[in-house]
């Protein structure tokens, strides 16, 4: 508990037993009146000074006046005790929820503890501890054993493992070595590393991480704003009732003003809506932490409810379903033997960073050094002048546009074809391989009733021998990466429902954009991916994202458990007491009691795991 919290227990402990005193001493006319108003003010100030402030902003129908009217009424009426033991019955209900809500924030609070405290910067031969806020680029860190990495940098010296647990929710450690990426927010497990600044705080990982999650709050969902709006014309509406109720009996049935002025102020005390209003933001809120704690990292409530709505999700192939590690299987040369046509691509290759182009200058076992004069065409290849001749190297497309003609080739694989001034010179076909939870990702989505749909770049062969392996309902290939966005706009008309998008958010932000919910996955130290997607997965698993859609079932079956659970109970109340069934007592017991079992509920979005979320 908080200092706060503790406070607000000793007086409702205090006011109890001045409570009780009133009860148990005989005492009568005033001396009775004053025994039970002292205990009132103790432990019902707070909520009257609310009241009053908020009539004063022009605030006035919220729970704080509810629970006035309410409890001033009784004591007015000469229920001195009801009226005491409303105010100390739904103080309970505020504390409780306070712990409960405090609870939940620490959690998350201890999980995204990922701001780094200080950093080693070695400044004129010394190493001196700084703010990472006055670390510039450039300038060298020590990072010692068990030390959070304060800023992304890149190993300089040494070599180690590195806990990326807070960041991906993954236990097992990345090992690190000369020229590896540290990632501000992990931490250094085993070796002192040296390692030089890339980035400043502002712009680093760890920093735009805690920003998105602290600011998730600010993008609510649409049942969230529904919950708002239908608190501000629900609360009125309840007080002219009850306003009806204890007016309407007395002057048109002559009835005794008593009993419907007290059943008026228990309308009032179960009317408060502050199960509803409560719950279902601590719900998404407890839904975005419980996904934050396996490395699913949420930009606002909006997206988790809008990705319970999938029904279908659009994956891109590359780095997101396979690895991204890419090997020559076969070399088909034409009119030259395989040795020279792989090291003619990989002088042209050279110039591309393309995982592709990497695998063939890898293989490549005597490259030739191009001269010069080179030109991309996007989407299709690379050419270049080696040795005096001019060699192309791509796909179907580029050969296409020279006029030439390739042969048909059913390999599963990407072909790169290669020309020679002009003139076909072979074919190096290059395989991917799948991620090892790849297949078990679309079969978990296909348990769920979630359409999988696969968006690549490669050949017609290729992407169906992927596809017919993966299990896929559709896959739409030989995409340039301005089709993509076309190509998922044809699916988000035709599918009729919500569109998610899974992507490696390096080259496919604007596709992320263009979705109803994008995620990003395999997103740590991604700045395109934080910026562009919806939803972060923070680690190269594609199962991540049906387990993200897992998780917004569960959180979303939560928020309308408890709303129609309130609901229901607030009604049955209301009647129950219109019609004299049900007294003060039962009114503040229903409200506290669903308040209660509201916030309970709410918290279960916490817990949430990679085992039986499917079926939620």
């Amino acid at each position: 508990m908080t200092r706060r919290q503790k406070r607000t227990l000793l007086v409702i402990l205090a006011a109890f037993v001045l409570f009780l005193g009133g009860e148990l001493v005989p005492l009568g006319g005033v001396w009775r009146f004053l025994a039970f108003l002292v205990p009132y003010l103790l432990v019902g100030w707070d909520v009257l000074w609310r009241s009053v402030q908020n009539i004063a902003h022009g605030q006035i129908f919220d729970e704080n006046f509810l629970m006035s009217v309410a409890t001033i009424g009784a004591m007015a009426v000469g229920e001195y005790a009801e009226g005491v033991a409303v105010m100390l019955f739904y103080q309970v209900g505020e504390l409780f929820q306070s712990v409960a809500v405090g609870k939940s924030r620490r959690s998350i609070a201890a999980l995204m503890d990922i701001r780094p405290e200080y950093a080693n910067v070695v400044r004129g031969g010394e190493t001196l501890q700084a703010a990472p806020e006055d670390v510039a680029v450039g300038e060298e860190l020590i990072i010692k054993p068990g030390e959070r990495i304060p800023l992304d940098c890149v190993v300089t010296e040494g070599s180690g493992s590195v806990n990326t647990a807070a960041m991906t929710g993954e236990s097992a450690p990345r090992d690190v070595t000369v020229g590896d990426a540290l990632v501000s927010g992990t931490v250094n497990i085993n070796a002192v590393l040296r390692a030089r600044v890339t980035s400043v705080y502002a712009e680093s990982t760890v920093a735009r991480i805690l920003d998105m999650v602290e600011n998730s709050s600010e993008r609510k969902a649409r049942t969230e704003n529904f919950i708002t709006k239908f608190a501000r014309y629900y609360t009125p509406a309840v007080v002219f009732a009850a306003v009806a109720l204890a007016l309407i009996p007395p002057l048109a049935f002559a009835q005794p003003w008593g009993k419907w002025v007290h059943r008026a102020l228990a309308f009032l005390v179960v009317s408060c809506p502050c199960a509803l209003v409560i719950s279902v933001p601590l719900s998404f809120f407890a839904g975005i932490g419980g996904a934050s704690r396996r490395g699913i990292l949420v930009k606002g409530s909006n997206y988790l409810e809008a990705l319970s709505h999938v029904r279908t999700v659009v994956f891109d192939k590359t780095g997101t379903l396979t690895r991204g590690a890419f090997t020559v299987t076969r070399v088909s040369p034409e009119g030259m033997d395989g040795e020279t046509l792989l090291n003619l691509a990989a002088a042209v290759e050279s110039w591309s960073t393309h995982p592709i182009a990497r695998a063939v200058t890898e293989r490549a076992r005597d490259p030739k050094k191009a001269d010069g004069d080179v030109e991309e065409a996007p989407g299709m290849g690379i050419k270049a002048t080696v040795e005096g001749r001019r060699v192309s190297v791509g796909n179907r497309r580029l050969m296409a546009s020279e006029g030439i003609t390739v042969p048909e080739d059913d390999a599963a694989g990407t072909a790169v074809y290669v020309s020679v001034d002009g003139r076909y010179a072979g074919e190096i076909v290059i395989s991917d391989t799948l991620k090892e939870d790849a297949v078990a990702c679309i079969q978990r989505l296909h348990h769920m009733g979630v359409r999988a749909v696969m968006l690549t770049g490669d050949r017609q062969a290729a992407a169906q021998a992927a596809a017919k392996e993966l299990g896929v309902d559709q896959v739409m290939s030989e995409l340039l990466p301005e089709d993509k966005v076309s190509a998922l706009e044809s699916l988000m008309e035709s599918s009729g429902g919500t569109v998610a998008f899974v992507g490696d958010g390096i080259n496919d932000a604007p596709v992320l954009m263009r979705a109803d919910v994008g995620l990003a996955m395999g997103a740590l130290g991604s700045d395109a991916a934080i910026e562009a997607a919806d939803m972060v997965l923070m680690d190269d698993r594609p199962s991540r994202s049906a387990e993200a859609i897992a998780i917004s079932r569960r959180t979303m079956g939560i928020v309308w458990q408890n709303i129609l659970f309130a609901l229901a109970v607030k009604l049955a109340m209301l009647l129950l007491i219109a019609v004299g069934f049900a007294n003060m007592w039962l009114a503040v017991f229903a409200d506290v009691g669903v308040a209660v079992l509201a916030i309970l509920n709410a918290l279960r979005c916490m817990n949430v795991g990679g085992v039986g979320c499917e079926n939620t």
